[in-house]
């Protein structure tokens, strides 16, 4: 992808292509960084009653002086940096001393996302980055940062053109926002979690400009009165305050990633999810990286008769964009995922209509997970309670053996709900993978989208005739798991699923590997194996 400067064959158009320049109010973007030492700076006066220390003058300086040397070296990054589109690349040019050039042929821009902060959007303008073909974890794209709304908009329409995209006379929607939907927000992991990651951050926060939060007053105020009163009461109060504040959290936060939603086909290869309040985001998919869907159905959403939609799709970056980039639909009713996901595929998603039931796994999937949730869970609680109790109180003795008999039927519970999401199968062109207990995901993945085959086991897998079998795919996770199948069924699935990666594996029952006649194995089927 990247191609150092040298000699070559000139195209007539590559010469025509004008160098273009970001836009010279990125330098006030590079500046964004000013937000936090400020106002640590300004908290650190209101804490101190508005008496500037020595250190604090010297911690301004150290600013004022990290902002020129900033602001130059910005200065130098944007006189430095151009880009231009000719009939086949994309190039980007930058640095001083060092020249880099960097070239994406056009033909392998899968994504182009648009992405505008707080900041960003003040200023109007936007980052652009080029997804490709090769975009995983070492993360091939190109970014643009930063350019006017108009011109980055103009520039994503240029090179989705250039890259073999045809635009259709009426944009087919796939899903817009529903404020509906907002019912869906606090049945999600933020409406606890949120609260105690906001808490640390706050904590973090404060220790760092050298206030320690148990020593404030109303900190000290609020602990004394919370030990003072009935526990019994207390508590139960501390914890309906914890769902409160993280319900709203996690409406405000649904509110800010979702904000005037939606999911369109832009053209009849292209795929548009646009989003945000603060921070927008337009994320372009095409279609020929997308190569599946997942349909996740957290606990308390699938509770609540809701799902969430994630595109499995080359081009994305890696594991932390592809987290960020890949979001089809926010938390919803699950009919409008199943709507949405096969809206995505172009075919109907499993479970949306009446498909063939997924084939079940085997009886010791369920035992092997109830004997890790056994192992794991209640048996390492209990023996530490009861540790404790014989060491310092028998009142914890007490609170070992209830804590055995309440985490036992959950963890059984559990385990059971864990056995009956397992459930693999191939539909038309999909194979089709489902499993998860606290996020019970269905994965459709194309086929022929599949590179290889891993087969895992362990001691205790094989004793029991359990195999893994991870499907490799260029795209989404990079690899995709169906866990605890049958041994003995595995390869024979595979096979099918995929045919011409491990067929030359199979034996036949005279001991010999067989290898299929009815296909013909080019370059690419070797390149699989």
């Amino acid at each position: 992808m990247s191609t150092p400067p040298g000699p070559g064959p000139t195209d007539p158009s590559d010469t025509m292509a004008q160098w273009r320049r970001l836009d010279p109010r990125t330098l006030l973007v590079q500046c964004g960084w000013l937000g936090a030492p400020l106002a640590s700076l300004a908290l650190t006066a209101l804490a101190t009653g508005g008496r500037i220390t020595t250190g604090a003058w010297i911690t301004l300086g150290a600013i004022a002086a990290s902002f020129a040397v900033i602001t130059a070296l910005g200065l130098i990054r944007w006189a430095r940096t151009e880009f231009r589109v000719t009939a086949d690349t994309l190039t980007v040019r930058s640095g001083l001393l060092n020249r880099r050039l960097r070239s994406v042929p056009l033909h392998r821009v899968r994504t182009v996302d648009l992405t505008a902060s707080p900041l960003h959007r003040l200023l109007g303008v936007t980052v652009l980055r080029a997804g490709t073909a090769g975009s995983g974890e070492t993360g091939g794209g190109l970014s643009l940062d930063a350019l006017t709304v108009a011109e980055a908009d103009r520039l994503r329409k240029e090179l989705l053109s250039r890259a073999g995209t045809r635009a259709v006379t009426e944009d087919p929607v796939l899903a817009r926002i529903s404020w509906r939907w907002l019912r869906y927000a606090p049945l999600t992991f933020w409406v606890v979690g949120g609260v105690f990651v906001v808490a640390g951050s706050l904590y973090r926060a404060l220790d760092s400009i050298g206030i320690e939060p148990w020593k404030l007053g109303l900190v000290r105020r609020a602990f004394d009165e919370f030990g003072a009163s009935a526990l019994w009461l207390t508590i139960p109060a501390a914890l309906l305050a914890i769902l409160a504040l993280g319900s709203a959290g996690a409406l405000a936060l649904y509110v800010e990633n979702w904000w005037q939603y939606s999911l369109e086909w832009t053209d009849t290869h292209t795929l548009r999810v646009r989003r945000g309040l603060f921070t927008t985001r337009s994320v372009t998919i095409e279609r020929a990286r997308l190569r599946g869907v997942l349909l996740r159905e957290p606990l308390l959403l699938r509770a609540g008769g809701g799902a969430l939609v994630r595109a499995v799709a080359g081009g994305l970056g890696n594991r932390e964009e592809n987290r960020r980039r890949s979001g089809l639909l926010p938390p919803a009713p699950r009919p409008e995922a199943l709507r949405v996901a096969g809206g995505a595929l172009r075919a109907p998603f499993p479970g949306s209509g009446a498909p063939a039931p997924l084939a079940p796994h085997p009886r010791a999937a369920l035992r092997r997970r109830r004997t890790r949730g056994l192992l794991f869970v209640v048996l390492p609680g209990a023996a530490v309670l009861a540790g404790l109790g014989a060491a310092f109180t028998p009142v914890l003795l007490h609170c070992a053996w209830i804590y055995a008999v309440v985490t036992t039927p959950l963890v059984l519970w559990l385990a059971r709900d864990a056995y009956r999401s397992l459930g693999h199968g191939i539909e038309g062109d999909c194979l089709v993978a489902r499993s998860g207990t606290f996020s019970r995901d269905t994965l459709a993945l194309q086929r022929d989208a599949v590179a290889a085959w891993t087969f895992s086991t362990s001691p205790f897998t094989r004793r029991s005739g359990l195999v893994t079998l991870t499907a490799a795919v260029a795209a989404g996770e990079d690899g995709y798991h169906i866990r605890d199948l049958a041994a003995a069924d595995a390869p024979g699935f595979a096979a099918a699923a995929a045919p011409g990666i491990v067929d030359e594996f199979l034996v036949h029952p005279t001991g010999r590997s067989h290898r299929p006649t009815g296909r013909s194995h080019g370059p690419s089927d070797r390149g699989r194996r």
